[in-house]
Parts: structure tokens; sequence; C-alpha cells
């Protein structure tokens, strides 16, 4: 059974970095049409973050991170890879990795989620 795994997370201060990464198991991540990564903070609601397709490596991102989150896909790991810069204390939240098989279809896979909490 295919599984995401995200890893990378951590505590971090205020205009900080961290590099989240998502890998998969038991069906590469590369046959996979979309790669994105979400996050919930507390009381909150998922929020779309970032994505990649795998083949062109086409992104696109959420407005808040615009400028200062930057994804990209690692072909020899077969990872999808979350560089995190200039962290505010509102990014702080459970950030998780899905996957999308078809184009035009649903993110049908999810990893468990990675904790990012940025203090001030």
């Amino acid at each position: 059974q295919a599984q995401l795994v995200e890893s990378g997370g951590g505590l971090v201060q205020t205009g900080g970095s961290l590099r989240l990464s998502c890998a998969a198991s038991g069906r590469a991540l590369s046959s996979y049409y979309m790669v994105g990564w979400f996050r919930q903070a507390p009381r909150q609601e998922r929020e779309f973050v970032a994505q990649i397709t795998w083949r062109s490596g086409w992104t696109s991102y959420a407005g808040s991170v615009q400028g200062r989150f930057t994804i990209s896909r690692d072909n020899a790991k077969n990872t999808v890879n979350l560089q995190m810069n200039s962290l505010k204390p509102e990014d702080t939240a459970v950030y998780s990795c899905a996957a999308q098989t078809l184009f035009g279809g649903q993110y049908d896979i999810w990893g468990q989620g990675t904790q990012v909490t940025v203090s001030s």
C-alpha cells in the first residue's frame, strides 16, 4: 500500500528556515501527476501551501507563502521538498504532503504530517 512520509519539521525562530521532505513507499512519487503541501494550524481549516507537477515541474503557491517558500522535486531521491525561508509565527502548523494520481483529479493520498513551530 502506497504511503507518504514527511520529515524535516521542528522548532525555529522567526526569520529562520526549515526544509521539509516528502517521500513515498509502495509506489514511486514520480508516478504521480502532482504533489502538494498543505498545512493545518490549531482550530483552523487545512489550507493549500504549494504544489508541483512531477513531469514538467510546474509550480503554484498560496499567496501567503509566495516568495518565501520554494517547492521542488528531487529526481534522484524521488522526493518533493519544501524550502521555507523567512518563517513567521503564523506559519506554525502541521504540514502534510499529498499526491494526486491523475491530471484533474483529487489529492488521493496523504501523509501523516510534520509539525512546524515558529517562535516569536
